[in-house]
């Protein structure tokens, strides 16, 4: 059974940080890609930031580029999301997610690439 549970949301004022954590189980971490994504109230999901199996590429959406870094230890079976300058706009559930295909060559922005997903975690940036 895949597991992925987030964790480190909360609420945080403009301008702060959090840094969110996924630990999984149920597969072997090391041979997959793995993605954030969010979902705020009336709209649709959406990609935020993506790393490869080995963590040697990453993407991000442009809105959260220069602000917001994914990492992984392959080790500890955990993806993060270090999340700086946050903006009220960030406000969303954060869920994580794992690649369907392994060793996919380079990131997907599409939540159709990815099968597993976490039960979320709720940022709130207050202004």
């Amino acid at each position: 059974q895949v597991y992925l549970v987030e964790s480190g949301g909360g609420l945080v004022q403009a301008g702060g940080s959090l840094r969110l954590s996924c630990a999984v189980s149920g597969f072997s971490f090391n041979f997959y890609g793995m993605g954030w994504f969010r979902q705020a109230p009336g709209k649709e999901r959406e990609f935020v930031a993506a790393v490869t199996q080995t963590g040697d590429i990453c993407d991000y959406t442009d809105s959260v580029k220069g602000r917001f870094t994914i990492s992984r230890d392959n080790h500890g079976n955990t993806v993060f999301l270090q999340m700086n300058s946050l903006k009220p706009e960030d406000t969303a559930v954060y869920y994580c997610a794992k690649r369907k295909l392994a060793y996919s060559a380079g990131t997907s922005t599409n939540p159709e690439d990815y099968d597993s997903w976490g039960q979320g975690t709720q940022v709130t940036v207050s202004s």
